[in-house]
């Protein structure tokens, strides 16, 4: 890939305790956003107000930080308040969902997600 193609890809941070899904993620998403990877709550807040990436991918469900709590200390940082958030989680519930947005979550994508769904709820959130 030409560097004046690469610098056109956008940065996409991915939060999650387990790395595997990072990989998963990275298969599907590579050709699309330039991937980073958290494993912790603290690691996304440190790596997005070091390097603020142009979307997170925050898993709910990590200990210590919850995406719950990290989502609301990323939607109350200056540096990154504006960065588009979309909450990934197996917690399906209507209640769950709510509290991904009441934490300030601009998506939420129940898990497990199709590659073409997440997608388009990012793109539905990113500017491009």
């Amino acid at each position: 890939m030409s560097s004046s193609v690469k610098s056109k890809l956008q940065r996409l941070l991915v939060v999650d305790d387990e790395y595997f899904n990072f990989e998963m993620l990275s298969l599907g998403l590579s050709s699309t956003f330039i991937l980073s990877y958290a494993d912790s709550g603290q690691g996304c807040l440190a790596s997005a107000v070091a390097n603020p990436p142009d979307i997170i991918l925050l898993d709910v469900c990590m200990p210590g930080l919850d995406g719950y709590d990290t989502c609301r200390m990323l939607k109350h940082t200056p540096e990154t308040k504006d960065i588009p958030i979309v909450m990934v989680s197996g917690l399906e519930s209507e209640s769950e969902q709510q509290a991904g947005f009441d934490a300030g979550c601009d998506a939420y994508v129940v898990k497990p997600f199709s590659m073409s769904l997440l997608l388009e709820k990012i793109n539905s959130i990113v500017r491009h």
